[in-house]
């Protein structure tokens, strides 16, 4: 396929040239459209514009796969945009928004960053607004994005997300769920369990686990099935802790469905072979992607979109349905 991609690029470069040997009396804009798209052609930068440096900084902890997916997106628009991106990431507040100072010392053109905890970042965000450098927010603290300066949002909006959920389980005429939180002082997890207690027809329990360890969030879960047998869905706030949960149902002997928010590969496999439930995808490439693509509009063209309103890229109810269609893009590490 590599080969296929490299003499195709080379074919269409070849034939543009040739138009443009042809045509080299019709100037500037036609020359510079055949020159963006062999560059496409060849899967390099589309623009003229300079390498403008892109800060991102996460509240993500080591391995999360849902992060890579944002990590996919985001690289993907920099190739296309002429853009120096960087990444970086940490799951304690405090530590994040030194890493957001960090970014604001090195003078970047433009800050990607997460309000997980929005407390702890609203002065760091403030000095990169005060040094002139735009900033979006994506994935977690819509309801802070504006006040905080930042351009926009680009994310799913978490409590409308936890409604979704709430909604379909109605459908799936369960009665007693359980809302599992990974990370403490999250305001978007506490959001979506807030969602799903308010459209869900049954009953939510909260259950705090500690997200860092795997055994642990399993032991933690089998207990509680083990209690309560009256439990009879379980839903995880991360694809990663899905798969964990399946393990804790089987050892608890429970009957409980396992759903989740987030998709990835695991979660793919497990809908198609009814392990899973259904996923909500609030699709991370996207959010990567378009971050950085609206920082370049930004920079490029005094672009803004969505009117200081956030950009959404979810919820999506995935089920067994649509887990097929999903698979190879999960398997690519771009759903």
């Amino acid at each position: 396929m590599a080969r296929f991609r490299t003499w195709t690029g080379i074919a269409v470069a070849g034939a543009l040239c040739a138009s443009l040997a042809a045509c080299s009396s019709t100037g500037g804009k036609r020359a510079e459209d055949a020159r963006a798209a062999a560059a496409a052609a060849q899967g390099g930068s589309v623009v003229s514009t300079p390498r403008w440096t892109f800060a991102m900084i996460t509240h993500s902890g080591d391995g999360d796969t849902f992060w890579d997916i944002v990590q996919s997106g985001a690289k993907e628009a920099a190739a296309k945009d002429n853009i120096n991106f960087l990444y970086s990431h940490d799951d304690e507040a405090q530590q994040q928004a030194q890493l957001v100072d960090a970014a604001v010392d090195k003078k970047v053109d433009g800050i990607i960053v997460t309000l997980a905890k929005p407390d702890a970042m609203k002065a760091a965000v403030a000095r990169a607004v005060a040094a002139g450098i735009p900033v979006i927010t994506v994935n977690s603290g819509s309801a802070q994005s504006k006040e905080f300066g930042a351009l926009t949002h680009i994310g799913q909006d978490e409590t409308i997300a936890g409604q979704a959920v709430g909604e379909e389980l109605n459908a799936r005429g369960k009665k007693r769920a359980l809302c599992v939180l990974h990370e403490q002082g999250n305001v978007g997890h506490e959001q979506r369990c807030d969602g799903v207690e308010e459209s869900f027809d049954g009953t939510v329990e909260r259950l705090h686990v500690n997200g860092t360890s795997m055994p642990d969030v399993q032991s933690a879960l089998e207990a509680k099935l083990q209690a309560d047998d009256l439990v009879d869905a379980v839903v995880t706030l991360g694809a990663p802790y899905a798969d964990t949960a399946v393990k804790a149902k089987r050892g608890a002997g429970s009957d409980a469905e396992i759903d989740t928010f987030d998709l990835n590969a695991k979660v793919a496999a497990g809908l198609k072979d009814g392990t899973l439930g259904f996923a909500v995808d609030q699709q991370p490439y996207l959010q990567g992607y378009q971050a950085v693509d609206l920082l370049w509009l930004y920079r490029y063209n005094a672009d803004t979109l969505g009117g200081g309103r956030p950009v959404l890229t979810g919820p999506q109810i995935v089920t067994e349905e649509q887990a097929a269609a999903l698979e190879e893009y999960t398997k690519r590490g771009t759903r």
